[in-house]
């Protein structure tokens, strides 16, 4: 099975849900402790330190393979704030064997073409985070 780590970036916080692909193409949600990390202060160097050691630890402790986020507009009425694409930058270079950007339309496109429903188990605010993980396993 391969451990798929979906991520959304939202203000200033990064949001998990972990999925493991099995061999059938099928996903299995991985029960999680931390579902939020937070990037605490953008403008301290000891902030943003502390925020990619928070990632490096619950990638290694949940034995994740792939890190798939979902992109942000870097412009117009959606984009990203600041924070969002600090945050990016520390994920991307995190200890992650393999880290992928999705794009909302993938994940979109991705789930009507074949229904996929995030299930009941996680919170509402992680669904786009498994969307995310589930449209990034199957590219």
């Amino acid at each position: 099975m391969t451990t798929v780590c979906g991520v959304e970036l939202k203000g200033h916080e990064a949001i998990f849900t972990i999925v493991e692909k099995k061999d059938d193409g099928g996903f299995v949600v991985k029960p999680i402790d931390t579902k939020k990390i937070a990037l605490k202060d953008s403008e301290s160097r000891e902030s943003i330190k502390e925020f990619k050691e928070q990632i490096n630890n619950f990638i290694a402790d949940n034995n994740v393979e792939t890190v798939c986020i979902k992109k942000r507009s870097k412009k117009g009425e959606f984009s990203g704030g600041a924070d969002t694409f600090i945050m990016e930058a520390m994920i991307q270079d995190s200890d992650a064997k393999d880290v992928k950007l999705v794009s909302p339309q993938a994940v979109s496109a991705y789930q009507k073409k074949n229904n996929i429903v995030a299930p009941d188990e996680l919170n509402k605010y992680q669904h786009n985070a498994y969307l995310t993980a589930v449209t990034g396993a199957n590219k």
